[in-house]
């Protein structure tokens, strides 16, 4: 059997946008219909042997700086043992649309520094960090999905950064979802590039277990 890198009795949180919310504040509560709740079905699946308590604060429209707003009640206040944060596209979207008031790629990388640093002083978890992404291949440059194609480096570039300096799990949403378009149209994972449809969130359980077993 894999090393799995949640043990038993711990406690793991999820927090991010509407991709880790997926309804779990609704209809679909507490876990959500996303990639959340098919990670935890995987675990139970593949680790029988291991009793763990799962947590999703996703909140839809999301930034970074929505999340530190939070952090002390969603993620501080719960004491996880294990954390996964997956952050940055609204933030990204934001800045396109409005440069004045949205999140910058500077912004961002400091606000998750600063949540990152609060976490490691007081819980000092391990972390997962998982890469903002965008289900398009289109770089033609004359369209708002190629301005995002373009500027996404930049905040993937900070979560990978993020993950070095706090010596996190990292997984690359974006790479992993470019591949699967050299074979398959967006259209199998994602009815638009941001919101992943049931194959799109079982392409990040299964990144996320592949990470969590290494």
């Amino acid at each position: 059997m894999s090393t799995f890198w949640i043990e038993d009795g711990q406690t793991m949180l999820f927090i991010g946008d509407s991709i880790t919310d997926c309804g779990r504040r609704g209809a679909e509560m507490p876990l959500g219909s996303g990639y959340v709740r098919l990670f935890t079905e995987l675990a139970t699946a593949r680790f029988p042997d291991r009793d763990i308590a799962y947590i999703n604060k996703g909140i839809g429209g999301n930034r970074v700086t929505d999340l530190k707003e939070r952090w002390q009640d969603d993620v501080l206040f719960h004491k996880p043992d294990r954390l996964s944060i997956k952050i940055g596209i609204n933030d990204l979207h934001s800045h396109l649309r409005s440069p004045q008031d949205g999140v910058s790629p500077e912004l961002f990388a400091s606000v998750y520094d600063e949540i990152l640093g609060r976490t490691r002083d007081e819980l000092n978890c391990p972390l997962l960090l998982i890469t903002p992404f965008y289900i398009s291949t289109d770089r033609s440059g004359g369209t708002f999905r190629a301005q995002v194609l373009s500027l996404l480096p930049r905040y993937i570039e900070t979560v990978e950064a993020m993950a070095a300096k706090y010596d996190a799990r990292l997984v690359n949403l974006h790479d992993i979802y470019q591949k699967h378009l050299q074979y398959r149209d967006a259209d199998t994972f994602c009815p638009e590039p941001v919101h992943p449809n049931h194959t799109g969130h079982i392409v990040i359980a299964e990144a996320l277990m592949q990470a969590m077993t290494e």
